[in-house]
């Protein structure tokens, strides 16, 4: 079976298809991307049997043109943002007198964590001063390298890529509060291509489970009422 997870959770779908290996013998392949990418390349007829997005808009939109399984689909974590930088000690100040400074955040047209950052901005009368300053990175992933790398001072983050062991010290880590935007809720939804394949459907129930939100929140993100 193949997953198409979105690339802020690209380091928890690995775990978690790991153990669901482990526990069923199915073997899970993980293709990572932005989530607006994995849902040009699906509704293109991509062969994913699984979507693990980054928010509820996409899921929503396969629901209804047919092309995911009605009634598949479930919030399976609730994602936050972090201002991060590894060179600067204060991380909000800075974006009010941002200079010549580069700020990095994920594609917002395409990228539900650069949705979340620009929506920030705006809130906070800030997106037209910045706007000339910001390095588009195609997704997360790609925004906290630019950061990292020195292209861009500070960027805005997903909460969980903190867990990586590879991450370098931060000079400065400001949670953006979630008031500030639109709830980054994240959604996993069956694909029309993963209807008779057993190994997608089992790997939903794991998700769902009480050892696949473990792993969900080891990787920093918080959970959602199953009821949900």
């Amino acid at each position: 079976m193949t997953v198409a997870a979105a690339s802020n959770f690209s380091a928890a779908a690995r775990d978690i298809a790991e153990q669901f290996t482990l526990n069923s013998g199915y073997v899970v392949r993980i293709t990572t991307a932005s989530t607006g990418k994995l849902y040009a390349q699906i509704t293109n007829g991509a062969p994913f049997d699984l979507l693990l997005a980054a928010d509820a808009e996409r899921p929503s939109l396969l629901e209804e043109s047919g092309a995911a399984v009605p009634g598949t689909r479930f919030t399976y974590a609730l994602g936050e943002l972090v201002l991060w930088s590894r060179q600067l000690d204060d991380c909000r100040g800075t974006l009010d007198t941002l200079g010549n400074l580069h700020l990095a955040i994920a594609n917002p047209d395409t990228a539900p964590y650069g949705a979340a950052a620009r929506d920030f901005l705006r809130n906070e009368g800030l997106w037209k001063s910045v706007r000339p300053r910001l390095v588009i990175g195609e997704n997360i992933s790609q925004t906290l390298h630019f950061v990292v790398s020195g292209n861009a001072a500070l960027g805005f983050i997903a909460r969980s890529q903190l867990q990586a062991p590879s991450l370098p010290h931060a000079a400065c880590s400001w949670p953006v509060p979630g008031s500030s935007h639109d709830p980054i809720e994240q959604q996993a939804i069956l694909l029309q291509h993963g209807l008779d394949n057993e190994a997608a459907s089992q790997f939903l129930q794991f998700l769902r489970s009480d050892a696949g939100r473990v792993i969900i929140v080891r990787h920093g993100y918080r959970l959602p009422e199953l009821s949900e």
